[in-house]
């Protein structure tokens, strides 16, 4: 049997005990702030970065891990017995880091790299790569792994409801940010990633985050109504579990036959998302269809 690795990024926000009991490895996204680099879920926790997000000087940036260090891993997994790796990455549309490794990895020998665009990132992007983990541990083939993150890939929606879009339109994450910058104080922009380009567009202005939550399930129920499978659901939060929470158990009681899990937006996403951001996303159940 042709032994796979699976690995991923940190904005996959598994937990350690996730990726360990996978056999996932999951490389950390540095983030900088004030001129000081850290690697996101080694150096700092979600909670440490948003508070000295409000008192930073400078605006937070992100990069890509060294390829060298990239390589090296990969060559490691080579030496370990893997023939082959699956390498699932944040949005091509968010980071240029799957271009520059589709670059560097045909130089790689003995050792068969796949690049993988999730065309997304968050615990989404962490549920593939439990998918594809267990896959690999079942035995299968990198085709068959790849087949089935396509089909689920296919499934997956989402809404962020941000409180301020600045961010977005600073970091450049935010493709359509005409007309939605003016005016923001008292509207809750709602932003989901097109299917067309995969890149984070605002969609909608609305006047109150009530009426923004009511939307996003609004848009979730007109969803389930088209699909003839199982969905898993994932509230998302930027350092506000209690709304989190909060959502879950309202969302678990009008939905009773979906599991909703919550997961939350590190400091690499959660540097263009602002503080409070929140989200409803869903996919296929994996654990189920």
């Amino acid at each position: 049997m042709t032994k796979i690795a699976i690995v991923t990024d940190s904005t996959a926000y598994l937990t350690k005990e996730q990726a360990a009991a996978a056999n996932i490895t999951v490389v950390p996204i540095p983030v900088i702030l004030d001129g000081t680099v850290y690697d996101e879920g080694v150096d700092i926790t979600p909670a440490e970065y948003y508070a000295k997000l409000k008192t930073a000087k400078t605006f937070p940036s992100t990069s890509q891990p060294p390829l060298g260090e990239m390589l090296k891993l990969y060559e490691n997994l080579k030496n370990d017995g893997y023939e082959q790796i699956i390498s699932i990455h944040l949005a091509n549309t968010i980071s240029g880091f799957q271009q520059t490794l589709r670059a560097a990895v045909t130089e790689l020998d003995g050792v068969d790299v796949t690049i993988y665009d999730s065309k997304i990132t968050v615990k989404l992007m962490g549920w593939l790569a439990l998918e594809a983990a267990k896959m690999a541990k079942e035995g299968k083939t990198v085709d068959q792994i790849i087949n089935r993150l396509d089909d689920l890939r296919g499934t997956i929606d989402e809404y962020f409801i941000v409180n301020d879009i600045q961010n977005l339109v600073r970091g450049g994450r935010l493709s359509n940010a005409a007309g939605f910058v003016a005016g923001m104080l008292r509207i809750k922009p709602l932003l989901t990633f097109d299917p067309t380009t995969n890149k984070i567009v605002a969609i909608e202005k609305i006047r109150s985050l009530k009426k923004a939550y009511a939307r996003v399930e609004t848009l979730f129920n007109e969803a389930l109504e088209k699909v003839d499978y199982p969905v898993r659901g994932l509230i998302i939060h930027a350092n506000d579990p209690e709304a989190a929470e909060k959502w879950q158990a309202e969302l678990q009681e009008k939905f009773p036959n979906i599991e909703f899990e919550i997961s939350f937006f590190g400091p690499v996403i959660g540097t263009h998302l602002g503080e409070k951001a929140i989200a409803l996303a869903w996919m296929k159940d994996f654990t189920k269809a």
